[in-house]
């Protein structure tokens, strides 16, 4: 009791030191300000399309206007940007060499797919958030891929992921590397060739909790979900997942003093321990050629898919144990509208998710299931890959013709606040730092008021 007063009396600048820090840790606001202002994974920092609580992204923006930098990237890849203070990441595929005769994957129901023709370098780039120069460009794998990918997807689909000390790119059948922060290798992890259902290429991204990095390896052949310690690249676990092709992105987080880790698939979506690979609870109900991630966040799950068979589902993650199919942990379910490329937007309890890859959007209060008004056609979007992302009560919706539609986020009817126009095309989701709101195509644009 009596070093208050001493402090008080004897050392000012520790009394006010002291003072600044009890401020601080009761003035924290709920909701996610405590969290950095990154985009660490392609979901955003909280894996579920909101950025951080200080973001104050541009409401219009062209060519012209509220461009802060505009960067052009070689070789194609749709990776979402991850975000560290003055670090972007980015992953793409470059050909090089001669023009090789057309290679097809020769898969089973192939269409609309891109012949190899070149062997390609597969890089991972550093670009600074500053002023948009890169810091470094690492060619981690060159190779004459087996199979191309579908024309709206790329050979470097896989989003990169960070925990702010080293950058983790997965190149599916052509690697997983981690990086540091000065663009070396520090170790790399060869897992086999994966063949994905009608050669349409590879895309799920891997996903952090702690020091374990989590990849799903679902394609037509020996599926499996495997677990890395990020220190050293030592395999932690693997488990077999009687899965076809899937997309999905793993989903990492903790409940109840676990920490887990959600996929979905082929009709059934699975919550795995991260630290044993142990299967705590599964569920069907899915359909095939999952591609949508599942969100999670305050003890709920959502989790949605839409080909050939369309169904969105809520799920209670307490007391769930086993296989909860038809139990009463499902809380409320869709089968109209529901996702399929672009993964759903979670903003402020509100379920933000396109009808297949239409520029149709419906929006369920989260944890009640209650239909917003709506579902809402946007004027003025095309074909959507891209998933929505939200921040100062607003909504970003980004198609692959360029365009950005900024919708407002309130319980009524939505206003339209803006329709942005770029020169270029988006397939990657669009990553959200303090005021700046990043969107990469064939260039990298950092658009700020």
């Amino acid at each position: 009791m009596e070093i208050y007063p001493t402090l008080l009396f004897c050392d000012p600048v520790k009394t006010l030191t002291l003072i600044l820090a009890i401020f601080a840790i009761f003035s924290i606001p709920s909701g996610h300000a405590e969290n950095p202002p990154n985009w660490p994974q392609w979901r955003g920092p909280f894996n579920t399309g909101e950025a951080a609580a200080n973001a104050d992204p541009p409401v219009t923006w062209d060519e012209k206007n509220h461009i802060k930098w505009k960067t052009p990237l070689p070789g194609k890849g749709l990776s979402t940007p991850a975000i560290w203070n003055d670090h972007i990441f980015l992953t793409t595929a470059i050909p090089v060499g001669e023009k090789l005769p057309p290679k097809y994957s020769g898969a089973s129901g192939a269409h609309d797919n891109s012949a190899v023709t070149r062997q390609h370098q597969f890089v991972v780039i550093a670009i600074k958030r500053k002023d948009g120069t890169f810091l470094w460009q690492t060619t981690v794998h060159k190779a004459l891929p087996h199979e191309g990918a579908h024309t709206s997807a790329s050979l470097a689909s896989a989003s990169p992921v960070t925990d702010g000390k080293q950058v983790y790119a997965f190149f599916g059948s052509y690697g997983l590397y981690a990086l540091d922060f000065n663009g070396k290798i520090k170790w790399q992890v060869d897992l086999g060739t994966m063949n994905s259902k009608h050669g349409h290429g590879e895309g799920s991204s891997p996903t952090l909790i702690n020091n374990t990095l989590v990849v799903n390896w679902d394609h037509e052949g020996e599926s499996f979900v495997i677990a890395f310690d990020t220190k050293t690249g030592k395999q932690l676990w693997k488990k077999s997942r009687n899965e076809a092709t899937s997309w999905a992105s793993p989903v990492a987080f903790s409940f109840e003093g676990t920490d887990q880790v959600l996929i979905s698939g082929t009709e059934r979506v699975r919550c795995y321990d991260s630290a044993t690979g142990d299967i705590i609870w599964e569920c069907g109900g899915l359909s095939a050629n999952v591609v949508a991630t599942p969100i999670v966040h305050d003890g709920f799950a959502w989790i949605g898919s839409s080909y050939g068979k369309q169904f969105l589902m809520a799920i209670k993650l307490k007391g769930a144990s086993g296989d909860i199919t038809d139990s009463k942990q499902i809380i409320w379910t869709r089968h109209q509208r529901t996702p399929y490329v672009p993964s759903p937007l979670l903003y402020k309890n509100t379920l933000y998710y396109f009808s297949h890859y239409q520029a149709i959007i419906s929006r369920v209060l989260a944890q009640s299931g209650e239909d917003l008004p709506g579902p809402l056609r946007i004027n003025g979007l095309r074909d959507l890959y891209a998933s929505p992302v939200g921040a100062a009560n607003r909504i970003y919706l980004t198609d692959l013709s360029g365009t950005t539609v900024v919708i407002s986020h309130n319980k009524e009817l939505p206003e339209i606040l803006a329709t942005n126009h770029l020169d270029d095309q988006f397939s990657a989701s669009p990553a959200i730092v303090g005021k700046q709101l990043f969107l990469r195509g064939k260039n990298l644009y950092c658009i700020e008021q």
